[in-house]
């Protein structure tokens, strides 16, 4: 029983050990260096370093936690296997947030609800009120650890031992300089110290500690937030033993919802009823009087995703604000969430046929290719909410960050450069038209790609692709920046222009 007190005292102390290490490997595998196969290690030791220290916090793992999880682990993994600059950077804020909110649900004393989204909020609290709580927990270590509460002979002697150290630094320096003025080769031993300390880069290793001291500190503070947690009560205090939930509510009344809905969908539906005489029309040469391929496919394009948005905004709200109301009043709001939602489909169908025709007459880019997949995803959000009018219990806050979760991380995986570099090149074998700048301009995962299309069309991208292999040979990285698609492109490129 005294052994397992001991460790339990003596945890904070092996978490802010175990703290200062992962920020001393943060630092090994980042600093200087750019992010490859890396990141799924870090992310691996952090999920390693606080699993260990809130340990006692865990809550029963779902199937809901594991697709989380592994979509956490999958973004990291892109580091290491592709090189999309679009994804490189947009997933050092997603991945960070992810884990963030995935620790917040697993390991959090509050249980948030899923009907309003409480997480964010929870994991809102544990930021700014539960981790940084614990960074004066850090100096209270220190110095038990230390011994700080020193008194009487020993608290004397650590302060003699200061005042001769201070009294030593003078009298060294007239020593030394006595000394060397006094023999030629301890002159030569000391001349050589300045060059010694040429070669030391005193500016990168105080980044480097300041970078260990803040993560570390930072970390311990994250980890043992989860830990040992202070019970906020920001509203209405819990009963004993029972979790904090968010007493925050919203509701609109159901008769200006309805109002709400008759009126824009008396619009959409004159809207959509116009879009019919021309919208499945247009692939067989059937546009608006005085149009072209281009003017159609340009106009209003931005606008209908923006009304579509809205009409998706204006749905959830609906779904998540309205009460109990009566029986006839539901079925009534229920049809014209319904109508809201068919003609946010055909909008969402008109908008995407207006890029495809802009894609054909002016080729394929990653923002048209995004568009493209977030209209597909705006859609499936869409189906869903409509599954959710009839069905009141339907939990649509896990559907949506599932679908969410597995949209985003398909997209990484997906090929995005190849795809695009694929589409391109089927445009200029109907067209004869291409960018090569702009292909050669995507990253290394469409460059074997590449290759294999100017091998086809006699070296139309060599020059391109010479460009850019040249421009990359440079001196190895080391290895916490290796990256899988990148050095397949590398080789590629070599046997390319050497065989």
């Amino acid at each position: 029983m005294g052994d397992e007190n001991t460790v339990t005292a003596m945890r904070p102390l092996y978490a802010l050990i175990a703290a200062f290490l992962l920020a001393d490997v943060h630092q090994y595998l980042f600093y200087g260096q750019k992010a490859g196969v890396s990141v799924p290690i870090f992310v691996c030791l952090l999920y390693i370093f606080v699993l260990y220290v809130a340990k006692d916090r865990l809550r029963k793992n779902t199937w809901f936690s594991y697709v989380w999880l592994g979509a956490i682990f999958l973004l990291s993994l892109t580091y290491a296997l592709f090189a999309n600059w679009f994804f490189f950077g947009l997933n050092f804020l997603v991945i960070p947030a992810l884990i963030f909110l995935h620790m917040t649900y697993m390991l959090s004393y509050r249980v948030p609800s899923w009907s309003r989204l409480a997480l964010i909020g929870a994991a809102a609290e544990h930021f700014f009120a539960q981790s940084l709580r614990h960074w004066s927990t850090v100096f209270k270590i220190i110095q038990k650890a230390g011994g700080r509460n020193l008194q009487g002979e020993r608290k004397q002697v650590l302060v003699k031992v200061l005042v001769g150290l201070l009294i030593s630094c003078p009298l060294l320096l007239i020593v030394i300089s006595l000394l060397s003025s006094a023999d030629g080769v301890f002159h030569e031993i000391l001349a050589d110290v300045p060059a010694l300390l040429e070669r030391i880069s005193f500016s990168e290793g105080l980044a480097r500690v300041l970078w260990i001291i803040l993560l570390g500190m930072g970390l311990f503070g994250f980890a043992q937030g989860f830990a040992d947690p202070k019970h906020y009560d920001w509203s209405v205090p819990p009963l004993d033993g029972e979790p904090v939930r968010e007493p925050f509510t919203f509701s609109i009344d159901p008769v200006i919802i309805t109002t709400i809905l008759v009126s824009i969908n008396t619009v959409y539906v004159l809207f959509v009823s116009v879009q019919f005489s021309y919208l499945f029309g247009a692939w067989d040469g059937v546009l608006p009087e005085g149009s072209t391929y281009a003017d159609y496919a340009r106009s209003g394009f931005f606008e209908l995703i923006l009304v579509t948005a809205i009409n998706f905004a204006i749905l959830l709200l609906s779904l998540l604000s309205v009460g109990e109301v009566k029986k006839t009043l539901k079925k009534m709001i229920n049809i014209l969430l319904y109508t809201l939602v068919l003609c946010s489909m055909v909008m969402l169908y008109s908008a995407y046929s207006r890029l495809a025709l802009y894609e054909e007459a002016y080729g394929y880019t990653y923002i048209r290719f995004l568009v493209h997949a977030f209209m597909i995803f705006l859609g499936l959000l869409l189906v869903i909410a409509a599954v959710r009018i009839s069905r009141v219990n339907f939990p649509l806050a896990k559907c949506y960050i599932v679908l969410g979760l597995l949209a985003y991380v398909l997209m990484n995986y997906i090929g995005m450069d190849g795809i695009i570099a694929g589409r391109n090149m089927e445009r200029y074998e109907a067209s004869g038209k291409l960018d090569a700048a702009y292909l050669s301009g995507l990253s290394w995962d469409a460059v074997p790609k590449l290759i294999e299309f100017s091998k086809k069309e006699n070296g139309l991208l060599e020059q391109n692709l010479r460009d850019k292999w040249q421009n990359n040979t440079t001196a190895e990285q080391e290895w916490p920046s290796f990256n899988v698609s990148k050095h397949r492109a590398q080789q590629a490129l070599e046997r390319y222009f050497t065989e």
